[in-house]
């Protein structure tokens, strides 16, 4: 039996030297590139994000060292542009971790039966694990996050969550009924802890001063600069990434593949002594890939009624390498289906796309109100998937604001950029003057929306 093991072991590696010894072509290298950058954005998308939110030094919110929680005090504005497509339900208690070295103690606020979730997102974007109300309860507690290879002994009692990468990221979301409501959140928010192993139980000692990394581009938002980053910076930095953050077990089928281009795991790959015909399809690939990612949209189903069915690939994406990355550039951070779901409206009932020059009403019969056991909102995007500045700083409305139901039970949202009126003002969302799209939030969505049975109503253009 050894004897064969050890045919089978030298014929494979005979397989697989004859392999990387075979030239590859310029268009060979383009079709693998392609699908490499497919499979590679999310992590360098991730990156980019980290290194951004990670300089404290800084301007902005949501800035803190690795880990160690920054929170968010106030809704997201216009000004916000860390992530696309924010939420404004939610106060976000965020944690960038790195758990290479040693566990990570996470520590969770008792909520008193307020509805809050914590995502812990690997480097590749997949969400490993969902604590809160619909996992773990309002209670809080703690919680070990140790890494892909960590061995030892944690304290008794001590609940454990392994991390399939080093690194990764903590969007911990807490219910918010307004500003009004900010006060109380702050008092849930300040629950949250997390300390190295090493050092849990003892006294944490201050942040060290912010020193700003002058290297990191502060002005540009993260997905804008995956989007600028040329093949010889994009290739290189996955590759330096999945040191430590190793592939997931499904998927060799790309590995390799991503091998015949000298793209391995563990390894380091040097864009200027590739091949020179791997160095063009590569270049090529890097823009034709992000175009492919773009167009993604293009081919997601839509509802009878106009809206894009995100699916139930949220957040745990398998091997649809496409969809995933497709959600890290319109979504980074996304929930599971089972925590929300994302119904997005890009176009009106006539399948024209959404502007504010127009006015639209979206009308919920008393029976179609959005099936949420949590809570839904509506939120308004621009055309670069972040939110636009309106005289009345709304961004989102939903079933927590003071909505004005119709005498039979219907509700109609007015969606347009000048005010609609006294009258209409309490269910008005503001649309900014050019394109725009809108995402209908469903947190803990019932059964009827995550099985297709309901959707959402069709967005009409009123004259």
């Amino acid at each position: 039996m050894k004897s064969l093991l050890a045919l089978l072991a030298m014929a494979l590696t005979f397989l697989t030297s004859a392999a990387q010894a075979a030239p590859v072509s310029e268009e060979e290298a383009y079709a693998i590139g392609l699908d490499a950058y497919t499979y590679a954005y999310p992590m360098v998308l991730m990156e980019t994000t980290r290194r951004v939110s990670t300089n404290s030094g800084t301007e902005g919110r949501l800035r803190a060292p690795m880990n160690r929680f920054a929170h968010m005090k106030t809704y997201p504005d216009a000004t916000f542009k860390d992530v696309v497509r924010p939420n404004a339900d939610t106060l976000y208690s965020t944690l960038w971790f790195d758990v290479g070295r040693e566990p990570l103690i996470v520590t969770m606020p008792n909520t008193a039966g307020r509805y809050h979730v914590v995502p812990i997102m690997d480097m590749w974007t997949d969400v490993f694990a969902t604590l809160g109300t619909r996992t773990t309860g309002n209670d809080g507690g703690r919680f070990a996050l140790v890494g892909p290879s960590w061995h030892g002994t944690l304290p008794k009692g001590m609940r454990m969550v392994r991390s399939p990468t080093d690194m990764g990221w903590i969007i911990g979301r807490i219910q918010t009924n307004g500003a009004p409501d900010y006060d109380h959140v702050h008092g849930l928010q300040a629950g949250y802890a997390a300390a190295p192993l090493s050092a849990w139980g003892k006294p944490q000692a201050a942040a060290p001063a912010a020193k700003p990394d002058m290297s990191v581009d502060m002005k540009t938002p993260p997905v804008a600069q995956v989007t600028a980053m040329k093949a010889d910076a994009f290739f290189p930095l996955f590759a330096e990434l999945m040191k430590r953050n190793p592939p997931h077990a499904s998927d060799y089928g790309i590995l390799l593949r991503l091998e015949k281009i000298g793209i391995v795991p563990g390894q380091s790959f040097d864009f200027a002594r590739a091949d020179p015909a791997v160095q063009r399809g590569l270049t090529r690939a890097a823009a034709d890939g992000w175009q492919r990612i773009l167009n993604r949209r293009k081919g997601l189903s839509l509802t009878r009624n106009n809206w894009v069915a995100m699916g139930n690939a949220l957040g745990v994406y398998g091997n649809d390498y496409l969809q995933r990355a497709f959600i890290g550039f319109a979504g980074l951070g996304a929930l599971p289906p089972e925590e929300a779901i994302y119904p997005m409206a890009p176009l009106d009932s006539e399948g024209k796309p959404l502007t504010g020059a127009a006015r639209y009403v979206l009308h919920f019969d008393k029976d179609q109100i959005p099936p949420a056991d949590a809570f839904w909102s509506l939120t308004m995007y621009g055309e670069d998937q972040f939110f636009v500045a309106n005289p009345i700083d709304r961004f989102a409305i939903g079933d927590r604001d003071k909505l004005a139901f119709n005498a039979d039970g219907s509700l109609d949202l007015y969606i347009q950029k000048d005010n609609p009126g006294a009258d209409r003002e309490a269910n008005w969302l503001p649309a900014p003057e050019g394109a725009f799209s809108m995402n209908l939030r469903l947190y803990l969505p019932r059964r009827a929306a995550t099985e297709g049975r309901w959707t959402p109503p069709p967005v009409k253009r009123v004259p």
